[in-house]
């Protein structure tokens, strides 16, 4: 009879599971919640209602066209796999010039060719994307170039100071230290 009596009591683990169970759910109902501020964030940008991005440098005038850029993210250049690391930016043409550009390219470091004219911007004229490749070696007093390409075939580049575009990539270029 000790036996069954002993059987029928529960485990001390079973105790608690039975008492904290509740308190844990409502633990895990509420942990997304702290990341619901970020993901607004996020939607509002990437919808273009809080601007090009997280920190807009101004407008470059690239030959007869105007641009405006944006880092994506005001942070470090982040690993990409075997392309290295990467920095996202973001740019808008004018509007009197967006029937007239063909393409438009960004890179670190002057361009010495259209071939060699860096990433492409892609999307809406009116809010473009950039993946633009920062070895890990770039100079501090680097330069952000923009190559702008017409539909009459004219190029034409202009340059920002790195320092300017995006000192957090410059914070993280010192860091690296050369490596």
């Amino acid at each position: 009879m000790s036996n069954a009596v002993a059987a029928q009591q529960p485990s001390t683990l079973a105790r608690l599971w039975r008492k904290w169970r509740f308190h844990l759910s409502v633990v895990l109902l509420i942990i997304p919640l702290g990341f619901m501020p970020k993901y607004f964030q996020d939607v509002a940008l990437f919808r273009g209602e809080s601007g090009l991005g997280e920190r807009e440098f101004g407008e470059l005038q690239v030959g007869p066209y105007n641009v405006k850029l944006a880092e994506l993210r005001a942070q470090a250049p982040l690993l990409d796999g075997p392309a290295g690391y990467i920095k996202t930016f973001n740019a808008a043409l004018c509007k009197a010039c967006i029937d007239q550009v063909k393409a438009t390219y960004v890179r670190v470091g002057k361009p010495r060719s259209l071939r060699a004219a860096g990433g492409i911007f892609f999307g809406s004229p009116y809010r473009m994307s950039a993946n633009v490749p920062i070895p890990p070696r770039t100079k501090p007093d680097a330069d952000l170039w923009v190559t702008i390409e017409g539909w009459d075939g004219v190029v034409h580049q202009a340059s920002i100071p790195l320092a300017e575009a995006s000192p957090t990539t410059i914070a993280w270029l010192k860091q690296q230290g050369g490596k």
